[in-house]
């Protein structure tokens, strides 16, 4: 019998019988959030859901479950840059994501190396927690404008991030498709609009190329929609990742988020919960309804 090399003498060597699957990658430059809901964790959870290789880069930890957040440390900004170098020297990375990136000396190190690296870069622009808590320190808004969001591929703020952007005190239904237009002007990349924030059932907005794309679908009741923007966004980045076009993307990834919040899980909880199924999703984006292009 030949003799066996020493790494299959360790206990429970067990050789592939199969080649290995190709996978994109896409990177997750974002926060930490403890209940796994959002940032990073459900980020990952959306790749591997759509057949993608998810790295990360941490930019903070908070200390968080579904009643808020208590409390936040951002992570050094050459820390976020060092990661950002290592997962861009050792993978080869088809598509970023940003989440939150909580300071101004994270979101200028981020935009450095996503605008040397020349990938699809899609920029979440995380401000404020669904309860409340600020998630990006207050000097930090003017780097999102001067420094990252030019860069990007596809901008997608909901509609109060929106306002801030545009330095407006509110956005209401019948401005979608000027804002997110007025958006796509200022800094030159694609921008959809988000408007699960209406009152009324949810329209997201997509300016890119000189159009407007409008998604219309029935909003879903009684789930807990906690992390469903870090959600389109990776879920958007995976698409693109695995080489859809943008406008594909966009719809994909917004079929995705609808499919998660309609087959929910109830993981044990101190109160009753409701969470998007990410494990159950796929992205049909059959609920939705898209508008030609104005």
């Amino acid at each position: 019998m030949p003799s066996r090399p020493v790494d299959d003498l360790r206990a429970g060597a067990v050789h592939a019988g199969a080649a290995p699957a190709n996978r994109p990658v896409a990177l997750s430059v974002a926060g930490s959030d403890s209940g796994a809901g959002a940032g990073i964790q459900a980020d990952l959870r959306v790749f591997v859901r759509l057949g993608v290789f998810g790295t990360t880069a941490l930019t903070a930890v908070t200390a968080q479950n579904l009643d808020g957040v208590r409390a936040v440390s951002g992570v050094p900004a050459e820390v976020v840059e060092a990661q950002i170098a290592a997962v861009l020297e050792g993978f080869a990375v088809a598509a970023v994501k940003t989440g939150m990136l909580w300071s101004a000396a994270i979101i200028e190190r981020v935009a450095a190396a996503v605008a040397a690296a020349a990938i699809p870069v899609v920029v979440d622009p995380v401000m404020v927690a669904t309860s409340g808590a600020r998630l990006l320190q207050a000097d930090a808004v003017a780097a999102y404008r001067e420094r990252l969001i030019p860069h990007c591929t596809l901008l997608t703020p909901n509609l109060d991030e929106a306002a801030v952007l545009l330095e407006r005190p509110g956005i209401e239904a019948d401005q979608l498709d000027a804002c997110a237009a007025e958006l796509a002007r200022q800094y030159g990349c694609a921008v959809l609009l988000k408007g699960g924030h209406l009152a009324a059932a949810p329209v997201d907005v997509l300016a890119h190329g000189g159009q407007v794309i409008r998604w219309r679908h029935p909003r879903v009741e009684g789930v807990n929609t906690h992390g469903s923007g870090c959600m389109l966004s990776a879920a958007i980045a995976a698409w693109l990742a695995r080489g859809a076009d943008l406008v594909t993307a966009c719809e994909r990834g917004l079929g995705f988020v609808h499919q998660a919040l309609a087959h929910p899980v109830a993981p044990a909880a101190a109160a009753p919960v409701r969470l998007a199924g990410i494990e159950r999703a796929d992205s049909d984006p059959g609920p939705l309804t898209r508008d030609p292009p104005g």
